[in-house]
């Protein structure tokens, strides 16, 4: 293993906090990924790592370390782009949310794998907005507010939000005209993974925006199960249109308080200050933001 390689390894290791999961990223025997970091170790003549048989974490020297190997690593990965003319490969992963991956993402990926054939995709779902380094993502897309200094953020659309409610709902609690009608009314309730408290609806009410908290019987973490659970006829909730579109034409959902309506929502993809930004995610960031600026959302 050279020298580059041995740093590629140690990065990855300190992101992962484990030899395990990062032989696993480079596709390497945990036993060859713990011999080159001992040999690493000893070329240096310091302790890298403190190892435990829980955790794996830098020392001081290590962390010093580690931020010159980000730095001579991207310098060495855009040095090699620009003068060998190398295509972008390796293993990219990424972590969006499902409805929003299935409905723009996957239908067009097909030409970004032959556009791009060296790269591979992991694509984790969910809504919770993941630890990129500790948990090895290149890049994330998310929407709403983001308020982690420690990202860049790259804002891809915005997208406009509704808010609904089943037939069945409403014919039984009846139809809100304004805010002023939400008395007696209950929402989905929606537990944000960032604050641990039930997201607000919000209205905009001359001008400003109006924050409100209905009495949830149901509470859920996940944006799905939510727009399942007002489908169902739990109580009002709010979202992008793009997902209760189907919906709303079949009258399954009804859309209310439209001249109150919410703000939108920006789409953002997201990634590490403290990583070069590697061909493979430039390309993949430079396809997502083209995909979404011809989206009709």
């Amino acid at each position: 293993m050279d020298r580059f390689d041995s740093m590629r390894l140690f990065v990855r290791v300190v992101d992962r906090r484990s030899f395990t999961a990062a032989a696993a990223d480079l596709g390497l025997p945990r036993s060859t990924a713990t011999e080159a970091i001992r040999h690493l170790e000893s070329r240096l003549g310091v302790r890298l790592l403190e190892r435990t048989t829980r955790h794996v974490a830098p020392t001081l020297d290590g962390e010093a370390y580690y931020r010159r190997c980000l730095s001579l690593l991207g310098d060495l990965e855009d040095a090699e782009g620009l003068f060998r003319n190398v295509q972008p490969r390796g293993l990219l992963r990424v972590d969006a949310h499902g409805l929003l991956t299935r409905a723009f993402v996957l239908p067009r990926l097909p030409e970004f794998l032959t556009q791009y054939p060296l790269i591979d995709l992991f694509i984790g779902q969910g809504d919770r907005l993941v630890d990129l380094v500790r948990e090895g993502f290149d890049c994330v897309l998310r929407a709403g507010e983001i308020s982690d200094s420690s990202l860049i953020v790259r804002k891809l659309v915005s997208l406009e939000k509704v808010t609904c409610a089943s037939s069945a709902y409403l014919a039984e609690h009846g139809v809100p005209h304004s805010p002023d009608d939400l008395a007696g009314h209950r929402m989905v309730g929606f537990l944000s993974s960032r604050t641990q408290a039930v997201v607000p609806m919000e209205l905009k009410v001359d001008g400003q925006t109006r924050r409100i908290v209905l009495p949830s019987r149901v509470t859920v973490n996940n944006s799905d199960s939510m727009a399942d659970l007002g489908r169902y006829g739990f109580g009002l909730f709010q979202g992008p249109r793009y997902r209760v579109k189907a919906d709303l034409e079949s009258g399954v959902l009804v859309e209310v308080l439209k001249d109150y309506q919410p703000p939108p929502t920006a789409l953002s993809a997201l990634y590490p200050h403290s990583r070069q930004l590697s061909p493979r995610v430039r390309v993949f960031l430079d396809w997502v933001a083209e995909i979404f600026s011809k989206a009709n959302i």
